[in-house]
């Protein structure tokens, strides 16, 4: 499992998880999302908040940002089980850890996990490790991306029920993969049964930014390059919309970044406030 660890250990999930696990521990209260659960699998060396990455003070607008998405997808995630959907998707898993923290809404419906065979595997060994387990509503789906393999084949093959409705949560993932493969997998959502729900993030073009934000993103972009995984695909809102109605959708609407910024952060008074450069797209069949 060694290898496994250090591919987890130094991806973007890890990143994701330690920001929010920062959010909690640096950030007064109220806290937008409280989750620390992801800091425990990791269980990285004592001295992880000295990381170039983890700097408290440059890094305020990427982790409020960060758990400002995943704060508005647990929402919806809640309104839609109690509107009485029971099955929920999470393409791209990484370290997400609804089902963790959650137990009360999650273990009312059925959670599928979509992931790489490798970190999946260190992240379900963690899980036990560490006593949160494998309860039987949560599904861990192994999908080995590179080598072409199908994930809807997968997620139904571990009990997803295509004819019932589903709300499905894409974070984080459109930027890394052609846009090719982002028609591709709106097309397949697009054939979920009605009343099933995608929340979905994208990249905006650099114009698009703030100008305060551009520098961030390009040091992100050089970042990511250099480690072998470089951001590839990039929507202005209107060219997303587009795409998911030309994919099936009935419905569809852009969430900016903004307004998850006023959502979430309005009313603080330390000054915390998200980047801008990541919006979601939510469809609906």
């Amino acid at each position: 499992m060694a290898a496994e660890q250090t591919e987890v250990s130094e991806n973007t999930a890890v990143r994701v998880a330690l920001w929010r696990a920062m959010h909690v521990q640096v950030d007064p209260p109220p806290h937008v999302l409280e989750d620390e659960i992801g800091l425990r699998l990791v269980a990285p060396d004592r001295d992880w908040r000295r990381r170039p990455d983890m700097d408290p003070h440059g890094t305020g607008p990427f982790r409020a940002a960060i758990v400002a998405r995943a704060r508005f997808i647990e929402d919806l995630v809640v309104e839609q089980v109690d509107s009485g959907v029971g099955q929920y998707v999470v393409l791209g898993a990484g370290l997400d850890t609804f089902a963790q923290r959650r137990p009360e809404i999650a273990s009312r419906i059925k959670v599928f996990e979509v992931d790489q065979p490798g970190p999946q595997a260190w992240k379900r060994q963690r899980l036990i490790e560490t006593g949160y387990g494998i309860p039987d509503w949560l599904r861990l789906v192994p999908v080995d991306f590179e080598t072409n393999e199908n994930w809807w084949d997968q997620l139904c093959a571990a009990d997803f029920d295509p004819g019932k409705p589903a709300i499905v949560a894409s974070t984080g993932v459109t930027l890394y993969l052609t846009k090719d493969t982002n028609a591709a997998t709106l097309r397949q959502l697009a054939a979920l049964a009605p009343g099933s729900t995608v929340a979905m993030t994208f990249l905006l073009p650099t114009e698009l930014l703030a100008d305060a934000d551009r520098s961030g993103l390009q040091t992100s972009q050089k970042g990511a390059s250099a480690s072998g995984t470089p951001f590839i695909s990039f929507y202005a809102p209107d060219e997303m919309l587009a795409l998911a109605r030309e994919s099936g959708f009935q419905s569809v609407r852009h969430i900016s970044g903004s307004s998850l910024a006023d959502r979430y952060f309005a009313d603080r008074t330390d000054g915390l406030r998200p980047s801008t450069g990541e919006d979601v797209l939510i469809a609906t069949t």
